[in-house]
């Protein structure tokens, strides 16, 4: 979830009263209005102190022949796949077979810097080894690559930046931690995936991804295309490996971070030394701000799939978010069902949106600045939308209701634009920027 929960620095929070069955018939009310029109299909799941509370799938498994998903229908993961692997490579620490200061280049001497990289580089994306799935234009996520290839492949990058001194993802790093969990444990990463997490915790809807078999119930992942929904070419996953190669559920995988912060995968300091964070990334794990509470999880994507799986330990609470039918933000949607389930001020989105042209959006584009706040908010087009931005937040796409207003409801924002000025409505109140 790389975008803020907060958005922008002046949101506020109010307690509302409700009961809970409510709070879950509107969590539900949402991600049904999503689905119905056609800006969702997924699946969800919230569990509290190990106990399913919410679970529930949207939409379809297979659009093509109707079949509609269920609660263990199985999506692939994408990068949530990292924090299985980090597991496995701090269990091994645990057995004393590996430590974190172990070198690279114990292993793999013929990458760069092997020497200088460490098991703890590899977990937090220290070691300056190039992505090959964001970085390298000569990869064919659809073509099947052998280990000793891929490897190759890797150990031909030049480093992008001195190892240890700055973090950058790259997924080329949990690719060799999953071949280092092979060449440890003598065994693949299927079998150490089922000994050492799945046949633990009985997992029963995770396994490593491959073609999906519709019969088995899995999901194909589905863009909006042309006012309908439009399955994705699969990948093949033997280059996902380690760093994205795990299919699951949404309970599955709530489950999952719920036994590694209670004890049932890990030594309490283990997870300690997971939940150090260097530069916004620990092992395998990330943060999620919303107020002041803080989850550990991850989020993923591959092929149309896009999922998050999140847990506050103060709370015992994970929630899950599976999409396999993209066409809304993902973070938008948990902004949502959080909202909704903390009790927190939150109105469906519009979905009617209005046809701006492009040369009207140009003329938006721009900083702005206020003399009642102090941020700036930066307006541009990205991808056709018009985003904003406010000083030290991401970016968050605007949806046009009228030629000069645009709206993000999940943070009840509201801009106005005219020739010099804009105009922000927000929580009761509204505010003059103009464009610098």
């Amino acid at each position: 979830m790389k975008k803020s929960i907060l958005l922008l620095v002046f949101i506020f929070s109010l307690t509302l009263s409700a009961q809970q069955k409510t709070r879950f018939d509107k969590i539900d009310s949402l991600l049904v209005y999503l689905n119905q029109n056609n800006k969702f299909m997924g699946q969800v799941c919230i569990r509290e102190s190990g106990n399913v509370v919410f679970e529930k799938a949207y939409g379809f498994a297979n659009v093509e022949n109707s079949l509609k998903a269920n609660k263990n229908t199985r999506y692939k993961i994408g990068s949530i796949t990292k924090t299985f692997t980090a597991v496995m490579i701090m269990q091994l620490i645990e057995e004393k077979k590996l430590k974190l200061d172990t070198k690279l280049s114990k292993f793999y001497p013929q990458i760069p810097n092997a020497a200088k990289i460490t098991i703890h580089d590899l977990l937090h994306h220290r070691t300056g080894i190039l992505d090959f799935i964001n970085g390298d234009s000569t990869v064919n996520v659809y073509q099947k690559v052998s280990k000793d290839e891929m490897m190759a492949k890797i150990a031909g990058y030049k480093p992008v930046f001195e190892p240890n001194s700055k973090f950058e993802y790259s997924n080329s790093n949990y690719y060799i931690l999953g071949r280092i969990l092979e060449d440890v444990s003598k065994k693949d990463y299927a079998t150490n995936l089922n000994e050492r997490i799945i046949n633990k915790l009985q997992l029963k809807n995770t396994s490593i991804a491959a073609n999906v078999d519709p019969t088995k119930n899995e999901s194909y992942s589905y863009n909006y295309t042309n006012k309908k929904w439009t399955i994705n070419k699969e990948w093949d996953m033997s280059q996902a490996f380690g760093a994205g190669n795990i299919s699951s559920t949404a309970a599955d995988l709530t489950f999952f971070l719920d036994a590694i912060f209670n004890g049932k995968l890990l030594k309490k300091t283990s997870v300690d030394e997971m939940t150090k964070l260097e530069q916004s990334y620990g092992k395998g794990l990330v943060t999620f701000p919303f107020g002041e509470r803080k989850f550990y999880g991850h989020t993923g994507g591959i092929e149309g799939f896009r999922a998050v799986v999140g847990y506050y330990p103060p709370e015992k609470t994970g929630v899950s978010l599976i999409v396999n039918g993209d066409n809304y933000n993902r973070n938008d949607i948990m902004i949502g069902i959080l909202s909704i389930y903390y009790k927190m001020p939150y109105q469906f989105p519009n979905l009617t949106t209005f046809e701006v042209s492009k040369d009207k959006l140009d003329s938006y584009q721009g900083v702005y600045a206020s003399t009642e706040l102090p941020i700036k908010i930066t307006i541009k087009i990205e991808k056709g939308e018009l985003t904003a931005q406010a000083t030290g937040q991401s970016s968050f796409a605007l949806n046009p209701i009228s030629e000069t207003e645009f709206v993000f409801d999940p943070a009840g924002v509201k801009l106005t634009f005219d020739a010099k000025n804009m105009i922000l409505k927000q929580g009761g109140g509204q505010y003059i920027f103009t464009k610098e």
